[in-house]
């Protein structure tokens, strides 16, 4: 029986089925089982069960790994790294002279922070802000207690069952906006999920700004790869937020650090563009413990932190109060043979120390984890690296989760079955972060008076008013026994992601965005389209 997903614009209040609505009305024992073989029944059947989640508002601790007095430490050493070492801004006076006119020191392209300066320029970024969406319901909060997750980022292949490896076309990428705008528990739409190869370089963003404003309404990210093209994505933006964009920041952007310790032009001068436009920025060191950095946990938080501290800084000298966001990309290596590896155990220590020292910063922490790893294909490798990851990210207290969908390669490949995978174990992490409800209704002494001891729970009144809702139910058809699966074809978790995908594609309806600001979207694109000439690198 095959399912409709139906418009998430009001945060997926449900998901309808084709076919009787199973009535909650309490039952017997017999009608119970019988309907728990009939969802069965459905679910081999094709059918998928979404529990629809809004942004989850954490509700359990976060992970203390560090003291108070190992946190100062690595924050002094951060320091040190700003005023005895320095950052360099290359190709980019003008950032060089912000930092000058704030008291910084200038040699050639590089910037020393004396006494702590960098820490004192971060301190007018708020601590939490919304993300505005033209749907009030997807408008998202960054930083507190909120916790957001959104698909992969920056894959030039897309990889799925039925047709392998390849480039990745403008189609598939369209297609992910697609699949994160129907999914409930990714609640922000990314930017580059992946890299539409056959459309030329310099307009790239063009598309993939018309696809996230047409196709999907939430939240998103724009271009950054020169200051041009994110000048295109904040009017395209603003063709459909209007001024009140000048408020509160409809776009994010992804300022990539070229550690150690060097942003470039294009990264800086696109910070300055959103900042002065007063959009999001996100500041994200790549850290490669062993490359890019020492290879102890602690120096690789120390530098990131270091890093992410200057980029923020500059995001503040441009417009004091833009919205910003500490972020981090770090792994570790194979040293033995120089290949990167993700959800380990030292990756994950960085994952919850940078969680404790962004709080302390007081920006929104988005964490350098997500369901991430090196796996060439969604097997058993593949889940264990990325669910490792996951824990410890979403255990950290970090309140924005990039990568939390479809990654694989390290980063190079995005896989279909993958992105299904992952977004259902998303919903899990939605489900564990609201906690445990300790009341006499979820204790529920009357069960007792209703079964003897060594008796079932099955029927009574509080399960048959709380089955439907009690659990977690995966996004994924259940495989039933060994001999039903068997029966219908032995389908790995993989090939039963391959065939929701397809169906929530089938059923996918997009968003509604007012004619003409789609028209005028669509003029915007073909005007600057037809100004450049293709460049294919």
């Amino acid at each position: 029986m095959p399912y409709r997903l139906i418009q998430l614009n009001d945060v997926c209040k449900r998901i309808r089925f084709r076919g009787p609505v199973i009535s909650r009305k309490p039952v017997g024992m017999a009608a119970l089982v019988n309907r728990t073989k009939a969802r069965r029944r459905t679910r081999r059947n094709g059918a998928a069960k979404i529990n629809c989640h809004a942004p989850a508002s954490r509700r359990i601790p976060r992970f203390q790994l560090l003291t108070d007095a190992a946190l100062t430490e690595i924050e002094d050493h951060a320091d040190w790294l700003l005023e005895a070492i320095g950052i360099e801004f290359r190709d980019d006076d003008e950032a060089l002279a912000l930092f000058r006119g704030a008291g910084a020191q200038i040699d050639g392209s590089r910037v020393k922070f004396p006494g702590g300066l960098a820490r004192q320029l971060c301190a007018s970024a708020p601590s939490t802000f919304e993300l505005a969406s033209v749907n009030p319901r997807r408008t998202l909060r960054l930083g507190g207690d909120d916790l957001v997750f959104m698909p992969g980022y920056g894959s030039p292949f897309v990889t799925d069952l039925d047709t392998g490896r390849r480039y990745a076309t403008l189609e598939d990428f369209r297609n992910f906006v697609r699949l994160t705008y129907a999914m409930p528990w990714l609640h922000h739409s990314g930017g580059v999920i992946c890299e539409p190869v056959d459309v030329p370089v310099n307009k790239r963003h063009l598309d993939m700004t018309l696809g996230h404003l047409t196709l999907s309404d939430k939240p998103f990210m724009g271009a950054v790869t020169s200051v041009e093209r994110a000048r295109d994505s904040i009017a395209m933006a603003r063709i459909v937020h209007g001024a009140a964009m000048a408020e509160r920041p409809a776009l994010q952007a992804n300022i990539n650090v070229n550690s150690p310790l060097v942003f470039d032009g294009t990264m800086s001068g696109a910070l300055r563009e959103y900042a002065a436009a007063r959009q999001c920025v996100c500041v994200s060191p790549a850290i490669f413990g062993g490359a890019m950095g020492p290879v102890t946990p602690a120096a690789m938080a120390a530098q990131t932190l270091a890093e992410g501290m200057a980029g923020i800084a500059l995001a503040q000298l441009v417009q004091p109060g833009c919205p910003a966001v500490f972020g981090s990309f770090h792994s570790t290596m194979n040293l033995r043979t120089g290949s990167l590896t993700f959800g380990t155990p030292e990756a994950n220590l960085v994952t919850m120390a940078l969680s404790q020292l962004g709080r302390r910063l007081g920006v929104p922490v988005r964490s350098g984890g997500g369901h991430v790893t090196a796996a060439n294909t969604p097997d058993g490798q593949a889940m264990a690296d990325s669910v490792n990851a996951m824990w410890s990210t979403v255990l950290s207290g970090a309140h924005q989760v990039w990568h939390a969908a479809g990654w694989l390669e390290g980063g190079l490949t995005m896989s279909y079955e993958k992105f299904i995978l992952d977004a259902d174990n998303c919903g899990a992490m939605l489900r564990l972060v609201q906690g445990m409800n300790v009341s006499a209704q979820t204790l529920s002494a009357a069960s007792y008076d209703e079964t003897d001891p060594g008796g079932n729970f099955l029927s009574t009144s509080h399960t048959l008013r709380h089955y439907a809702t009690a659990n977690y139910e995966s996004l994924l058809p259940d495989a039933g026994s060994f001999e039903a699966w068997t029966e219908t074809g032995s389908l790995s978790a993989a090939e039963r992601a391959n065939g929701i995908w397809k169906k929530m594609l089938s059923n996918y309806q997009p968003p509604d965005l007012a004619p003409s600001a789609h028209a005028e979207l669509q003029d915007f694109v073909a005007s600057r389209k037809a100004e450049m000439p293709d460049e294919w690198y």
